[in-house]
């Protein structure tokens, strides 16, 4: 994960001083939506472990919305 920052932040800067190729923008898109997915699975995995203890003490465990 860590090399995909490295690069988008690499391509960013190139992209503000000399320009980016087309092969370079296709790579910058990819990388991002990738490094947006990996996000999202995260957040995903921490909302999963997720629960409320209600006022009469029970505990709901937080889910998809319905």
């Amino acid at each position: 994960m860590n090399l995909n920052i490295d690069r988008i932040n690499e391509l960013y800067h190139k992209s503000k001083t000399e320009g980016l190729t087309e092969e370079e923008k296709k790579e910058q898109e990819h990388l991002r939506k990738e490094y947006i997915r990996c996000i999202r699975e995260n957040m995903r995995g921490t909302l999963e472990k997720v629960s409320f203890v209600n006022p009469d003490g029970s505990v709901t465990k937080a889910g998809k919305k319905k």
